[in-house]
């Protein structure tokens, strides 16, 4: 898979564990910025995330910022992105498999790097169930979320 990573600068001490745990999954990285630790807004980056996502050139995004809030508020306002703040692996997985997440949303300045190299493959791995012939449920849930967009 192809996965779009952005971060502010609150996020830019963790990116380059993300981008080698990315890379040490099998996935391509496209690295949307921020590259240094100069104030940024992140609302920027997410924007640029999302639209990898939106237009298909990213199967999935990644996102850091300081705590990882701003990051998930700001890619749902997005159509067509599902994005969570993350920092226990269930959740990572989970996301993606019932809620068809497709955003990873992570704290710079919450979580340390080790977390991170079990977070990422977690969350890249994990596939959406409600493509499968028992995933009725969670397609209908997640249905319903896409008409809530209109």
């Amino acid at each position: 898979m192809k996965i779009a990573v952005g971060c502010d600068h609150g996020g830019f001490p963790l990116k380059d564990v993300v981008l080698e745990a990315v890379q040490a999954a099998g996935h391509e990285v496209i690295d949307v910025g921020t590259f240094s630790a100069d104030a940024v807004d992140f609302p920027d980056f997410v924007k640029k995330v999302g639209e990898k996502v939106q237009s298909g050139a990213a199967e999935r995004g990644i996102l850091i910022c300081g705590s990882g809030i701003g990051a998930a508020i700001a890619a749902n306002k997005m159509r067509g992105v599902y994005a969570s703040i993350c920092h226990d692996t269930y959740s990572a997985a989970q996301g993606v498999q019932h809620d068809a997440m497709n955003v990873l949303c992570l704290g710079g300045r919450v979580i340390g790097p080790e977390l991170v190299k079990v977070l990422v493959p977690a969350f890249l791995n994990a596939r959406y169930l409600g493509v499968d012939k028992d995933g009725e449920r969670f397609a209908r849930r997640v249905n319903k979320i896409k008409a809530m967009e209109e």
